[in-house]
């Protein structure tokens, strides 16, 4: 996490780790109704730069121009990825995190409409899925992620199951 007012990119391991068991994820019924209704377009690394420069704007961001650039170059390396949700073709909502081989660190989301980060992140889920992922970390716990099963983990169930997911190759793309 960078720290702006210190110019400072620092890491942080907290005692309990906030995870989405990717073979329990929940979609609400109304996220599900929406899903339904389409509308939207989803696509991957299309808008890298996008997605991070709309989950920096707010006041409060931690997401300093240091940690931008070097979530950029993980980019260019091909292990940093953006999950972009368009509506009329304008940029609505999307996630970008960090994938080490069966393990995919989401790092921040953002909307513009209503609904398009759930959809972001249930679309990213079901990519991981699809793709032979094992982990899907999110770092916190609250209680806008507690609805889609996110769940905090102990130090050391955390530990194993990143063991596990580092131990196997999986491609987000």
């Amino acid at each position: 996490m960078a720290d702006p007012d210190a110019g400072l990119v620092t890491w942080h391991r907290p005692p309990r780790r906030a995870i989405l068991p990717l073979d329990a994820v929940h979609v609400p019924r109304s996220l599900a109704r929406r899903i339904r209704r389409g509308g939207y377009t989803v696509t991957i690394n299309r808008d890298f730069a996008g997605v991070m420069t709309a989950c920096a704007d707010h006041d409060d961001t931690w997401i300093s121009a240091e940690f931008i650039e070097v979530f950029t170059a993980l980019h260019h390396r091909g292990q940093a990825h953006s999950l972009e949700v368009r509506v009329d073709g304008l940029l609505a909502g999307g996630v970008y995190g960090v994938h080490f081989g069966a393990a995919f660190f989401a790092e921040s989301m953002f909307h513009r409409v209503t609904d398009m980060s759930k959809v972001a992140l249930v679309s990213l889920a079901e990519r991981l899925v699809a793709r032979g992922f094992r982990l899907l970390d999110v770092q916190y716990q609250s209680d806008h992620l507690t609805r889609f099963g996110v769940v905090e983990i102990p130090n050391r169930e955390y530990q194993r199951l990143l063991t596990r997911a580092l131990e196997t190759s999986a491609e987000f793309e």
